[in-house]
Order: structure tokens, then C-alpha cells, then sequence
């Protein structure tokens, strides 16, 4: 069924980080999104498209809101929900106290479907159409993260964590039984629907030499898949790192080493770069996601996103969460906090250049970016509706603002989860949210 959306639209077509604003930006003081099937049929100024809209058409017009492709989180946990907010002194502590007791409930399917469907609401919730999930070791946590997707017809991406040392035994699989799970996996789920699958080293400490061989391997074997892992979060594990892999010269050599660099492999934080290892990614076309909740969270160190997008090397980077050690779901407290890693690394990272990361940017860095991350006819109608009235404070706020920078800088300041009136994923309305009474609907999960 055809449908349309009116209201202020708010889009990129290119990166503001290496080009003019005036060449990036796509904005509509009163735009039309047209929807056909799942995608964008036609967008422009409301004024041009309406008189070639069919009158039978519906068209639900947002007022007092910004419409924004769906946000994109490149890094994040499901079964890590449940830990979200505990204490812990830093990474590898808080793995082992919190991390590793959650997941080894996520054997039991009934329980990791029930957790997908809490996870899968609070990104809806939260604006994000799209994310680059970790599974646990269990191949069962898996099928019910992509079952509860389906439902919905999500694109996200997600894979089974492969740990084969250094981890609980009830969470470590072996190299030969980590491949065998990740080959029949990939070809259960990948492409199947919209459901897109990520070979998922956990991070190279927890996996043998023999394990990081396989899973370079079964990732080759399948073009057109993803990798997902860590890199170069915390200084001690970089340290741990150096003593496991004695043979490499450094974090960035062990992956590289063992065939998981590459278009299509996302890593985590990439928070202590050295000039070399964004040379390696930007050569291998790798990408970094930027998770600064998590990173402030956990003490791990302020991210370079200056030299990230825009130094000698540039790298592929989007704005992630990193739930659990990471500390919200929405992406606007996201670029809240990168802002101020940024402005604490000598760098104003604007709204932008933020709104940018995560959207047109963070598909950019998944590769989807021909499909996803931008209003344009064609893509995928994945959209979130932001409320500028959603608080009280956000509405005072606003109406002080003299330009568009200044209100999405101010909605990214202050605003939150309860920014987010509506969510749309694949033409269809999946979340709502009054802004008079707060109440919330969701459709279909």
C-alpha cells in the first residue's frame, strides 16, 4: 500500500566531514516522503509532490517534529541488557563479573527471545532502525534474536560470539565447533529476509590462534557477510593482547594476520589508534564504530573521530551504543557524548557532522549506505520521527533556536529516548509515542 509522511526532513547525501555542508545537507522545511513496498518512491518539497500524489493516498503530516532516516547503531549487545548500568572498575573486570554471568543464561532460547524482544523494543524506542548486535557463543541466541527481527522485517546484523579460551566453560565453543555453528548460521539466516549475518570473533584474547584461522576462513567462504569484533578499547588489554600473539607486531596485525580486515568488518572503539592502525583500516576499507557512552563508562580513553574522518587515513566510522557498557540506547545521547570526547580532544564535532555518524554515516560504514542512512527514492524506508516538543525543556529550548544547526545541536544536548514520536521501519509504523500523555504503541512486536 502506498502512504506518504510530511513534515520537516532532514537528510545527508554525502560526508560533512570532508566536504561543504551546502554539498551534504538534504532538508525540507515541509517535505514529502513518499512510501511504495518498503521504500522510498519519491521525496521533496511537499508543495511539489502533492499535486501528483493520488488523493487517495494517505498522508500523515508531523508537526512540531524533524523526520530523520531510522538512526544506525554499529555496535551493540543484546543480551547485555540486563547488565546495563553495573558497576565496574574497568573492561576486563567488568566483563568478568557481569558480561560473562549474563550470557550463559542465553543457552535457554525462551530466555534469549524474551530478551530480544526487550532489546529490539528499547532501540525502537530510541529512534534506531538498524543495528550490528553480538549474539552470545549460543547458536539458540541467535535464532531468537533474528526470529524477534523478522517479525518486524528489521535490517539488522548479528552473528554468534566465537570464545574458545579465556572465558567460562559454558561459554566457549572450540574453532572447529565455532565454524560448523557460524557456517550453518550464516546459511540459515544471511539474506533471509532482511536479516544480514556477521562472523563474530568476540575479541582476539578469547580466541586461539586456531579459532582467529577459522574465522578469517568461514568469513571468506562467504562474501557479502560481515565481521564483528573489538580492537584497542582498554591499555591493559592491549598489553594482554602483546602477550598472546607474541608473533605480531601489534593489536591491529593479529586481525589483519588472521584475514578479519576488510569492507564489511566493523570494529569497536579503535579508542588508542596509532597512525599505522588507521592506516590499516583505511587501506583494507575496514571500519571502526565509535561507542563514547561506553568508552567514558568504562575509562577507556577518548576516541580520535577528528583523525578518524578526516586525518591522513580516514576510516569508515558510525556512532554506536555498545549496550551493555555503554550506557543509553539513544544515539542522541550517543552524539551528546562524542561531542564532548571530540571537544576534549581539541576537535567541536557539530550536529551535522553527528547526525551524520549516525545515519548516513554509520550505513557508510556497514556498507549499506546505498540502502540505508539517507531519504532519497530508492532507499529503504527505515525513519525516525523526532519530537521538538517531546520535553518540556527541549520545547523551551527550541524555540530560542535561531537555525536548524542550532536546534539539532540543542535536540542532541538535551534530548533522549523520549525524543523519538515515531519509528518506521520498512514503510510500516512500529512505534509511537503521544507527546501530550507520553503514551506508547507499538505494532506488530
Amino acid at each position: 500500500m502506498k502512504k506518504a509522511i510530511r513534515g520537516r526532513c532532514l537528510s545527508y547525501r554525502d560526508n560533512p566531514f570532508t566536504k561543504p555542508i551546502k554539498e551534504c545537507l538534504c532538508y525540507e522545511d515541509d517535505g514529502l516522503i513518499v512510501i511504495e513496498d518498503g521504500k522510498i518512491g519519491a521525496f521533496g518539497s511537499a508543495h511539489e509532490l502533492l499535486p501528483h500524489l493520488d488523493k487517495t493516498v494517505p498522508v500523515t503530516r508531523y508537526e512540531d517534529a524533524l523526520i530523520c532516516p531510522g538512526f544506525i547503531d554499529c555496535h551493540v549487545h543484546y543480551p547485555q541488557t540486563e547488565i546495563i548500568g553495573a558497576f565496574g572498575k574497568q573492561l576486563i573486570d567488568w566483563l568478568n563479573n557481569y558480561t560473562f554471568v549474563a550470557e550463559q543464561k542465553f543457552a535457554d532460547k525462551e530466555y534469549a527471545s524474551a530478551a530480544a524482544d526487550v532489546f529490539l523494543k528499547e532501540i525502537l524506542r530510541s529512534g534506531t532502525t538498524t543495528a550490528a548486535v553480538f549474539c552470545t557463543v549460543h547458536p539458540v541466541s541467535v535464532d531468537a534474536f533474528f526470529e524477534q527481527s523478522a517479525r518486524i522485517n528489521m535490517r539488522n546484523i548479528a552473528g554468534k560470539v566465537l570464545m574458545d579460551r579465556h572465558a567460562p566453560p559454558a561459554l566457549t565453543d572450540t574453532a572447529q565447533s565455532g565454524y560448523d555453528e557460524t557456517k550453518r548460521l550464516i546459511q540459515k539466516w544471511h539474506g533471509n529476509g532482511r536479516a544480514l549475518y556477521a562472523v563474530t570473533p568476540r575479541f582476539a584474547p578469547t580466541s586461539t590462534e586456531e579459532q582467529m584461522e577459522m574465522a578469517g576462513a568461514v568469513w571468506k567462504e562467504h562474501p557479502g557477510t560481515y565481521l564483528q569484533s573489538h580492537i584497542s578499547e582498554n591499555r591493559k588489554e592491549i598489553e594482554w593482547v602483546k602477550t598472546l600473539f607474541p608473533d605480531r607486531k601489534n593489536y591491529v596485525d593479529v586481525y589483519q594476520h588472521y584475514g578479519q580486515l576488510g569492507p564489511r568488518a566493523i570494529y569497536g572503539h579503535g579508542v588508542h589508534f596509532t597512525k599505522e592502525d588507521f592506516r590499516a583500516f583505511s587501506e583494507t576499507g575496514a571500519a571502526l564504530a565509535h561507542c563514547p557512552t561506553s568508552n567514558l563508562f568504562l575509562g577507556s580513553g577518548l576516541f580520535s573521530l577528528d583523525q578518524a574522518m578526516q586525518g591522513s587515513f580516514p576510516v569508515r566510522t558510525g556512532l554506536a551504543t555498545d549496550l551493555g557498557g555503554g550506557t543509553n540506547f539513544s544515539q542522541l545521547v550517543s552524539m551528546n557524548e562524542a561531542y564532548k570526547i571530540a571537544q576534549l580532544n581539541g576537535f567541536a564535532l557539530d550536529a551535522h557532522k553527528a547526525f551524520y555518524l549516525a545515519t548516513r554515516g554509520a550505513a557508510a560504514s556497514l556498507y549499506l549506505d546505498e540502502t540505508l542512512g539517507s531519504i532519497e527514492p530508492g532507499y529503504e524506508a527505515d525513519l525516525t520521527i523526532l519530537d521538538l516538543k517531546a520535553t518540556p525543556l527541549i520545547a523551551h529550548r527550541l524555540a530560542y533556536a535561531d537555525s536548524l544547526e542550532e536546534q539539532i545541536f540543542a535536540l542532541m544536548t538535551v534530548g533522549d529516548d523520549r525524543a523519538a514520536k515515531a519509528t518506521y521501519i520498512a514503510g510500516n509504523l512500529i512505534y509511537s509515542r503521544d507527546s501530550e500523555t507520553n503514551e506508547e504503541q507499538f505494532y506488530g512486536i
